[in-house]
């Protein structure tokens, strides 16, 4: 944010959950220096406030155009500060969702591939476009896309200039689903909802452990993993009272099924 301008990014606390909306839209939500320091405060400013998760959109027509390139060639700070929005979202504690509904290009790619979960509509595209601008993917992209689409995937995308549009980056592993233009924002939210009513401590835990694990090479280190951090789970205050809370109302609705169809049968 500069002088009185309008903040580079908008946020919206809702229930339980954040909203971060990239919001230059003349600059074609340009991976500036300022949007990356925008983007970090107003995820700081997020977790600050309690949220349990956190949803990454954009203004329309285009969800990033990745660098600027006036600050490539004159640059305002060295690389690695662009990244700072990134890494922000990329290292929260919470349940990140991405609502890509339009073109993310060059770095603007990471953005999403930052995020635990892509949502994308059909009129969004992924376009990596580094080499095009004569310059070696940045922030940790290939490593972060490879995970998602394969190395021939990406290999495909970054080295030979292939994009993906929605429906193609939902079946290749780079989005989760590829949703309706009009129910893009819904659903995210839906997704970031959810996960911000859960157990805030559980969810967390189970979000590092899930990192973890894209490290491990056995399976008898990942059960070693998940079996620390289960143990952990079941040791908590409450947890006892939170399983026979559960376990109650399983039988209490079963009981209501029972007594509904005899209802009926007699009824019959």
């Amino acid at each position: 944010m500069t002088g009185g301008a309008e903040p580079l990014v908008a946020t919206e606390l809702r229930d339980g959950y954040a909203v971060l909306t990239l919001d230059d839209p003349a600059h074609r939500n340009a991976l500036s220096l300022e949007l990356s320091d925008a983007l970090a405060a107003a995820v700081t400013a997020a977790l600050e406030a309690g949220v349990g998760a956190i949803v990454l959109a954009a203004s329309p027509p285009v969800f990033c155009a990745g660098g600027n390139l006036d600050d490539l060639i004159t640059p305002k700070a060295p690389l690695r500060d662009v990244y700072a929005g990134m890494l922000t979202i990329a290292n929260a504690p919470v349940p990140t969702v991405a609502a890509v509904g339009a073109p993310a290009i060059g770095a603007g790619v990471n953005l999403p591939l930052a995020c635990d979960v892509v949502l994308a509509s059909p009129s969004a595209t992924f376009d990596p476009r580094f080499l095009d601008v004569g310059i070696h993917p940045g922030g940790g992209h290939l490593w972060r896309l490879a995970h998602r689409v394969g190395p021939q995937g990406a290999a495909a995308l970054v080295l030979c200039g292939d994009r993906l549009n929605g429906e193609e980056a939902a079946a290749a592993g780079l989005a989760w689903r590829c949703v309706p233009d009009a129910e893009l924002l819904d659903r995210a939210c839906a997704l970031a909802a959810r996960a911000a009513g859960r157990q805030r401590d559980l969810v967390a835990r189970a979000k590092e452990t899930l990192r973890a694990s894209l490290a491990v090479t056995s399976s008898d280190d990942a059960v070693e993993l998940e079996l620390t951090a289960q143990e952990w789970s079941v040791a908590r205050p409450g947890f006892a009272d939170h399983v026979r809370a559960l376990r109650d109302s399983l039988r209490a609705a079963k009981a209501a099924r029972t007594a509904e169809a005899d209802r009926r049968r007699q009824g019959g």
